[in-house]
């Protein structure tokens, strides 16, 4: 199983970004995959997961209305689309694997990707 995150970088507050989590190992079809982020001396948090079922997504509050998860089964991929970003949003974003086909909890991520950095400031 790999999770392979991208598309990190350093944007304005205000910009967009999108990033990418390409898989292998495992369907889509078969497990809800969601992104985390962790800030420096912060814990790590959820940001949204996406069912594999319905495409159901689940968002955090403080990015509902910002951030959307997508994803497109056909490559494979996991999107995280981010608009209006802010500079508490500074983070590396990780992308996770749920253990089964729905969002079930920060608990049940059992593989994980490397991350990436996103960084926004002036």
């Amino acid at each position: 199983v790999q999770l392979q995150a991208s598309g990190g970088g350093l944007v304005q507050p205000g910009g967009s970004l999108t990033l990418s989590c390409v898989v292998s190992g495992f369907s889509l079809g078969d497990h809800a995959v969601g992104w985390l982020r962790q800030a420096p001396g912060k814990r790590r948090e959820g940001v949204g997961c996406i069912d594999s079922v319905d495409d159901t997504t689940y968002m955090a509050s403080y990015v509902k209305g910002r951030f959307t998860i997508s994803r497109d089964k056909t490559v494979n991929t996991v999107f995280l689309e981010m608009n209006d970003l802010e500079p508490e949003d500074t983070a590396v974003y990780y992308c996770a694997k749920q253990r089964g086909p729905t969002c079930s909890g920060y608990a049940l991520y059992v593989d994980w990707g490397q991350g990436t950095q996103v960084t926004v400031d002036w």
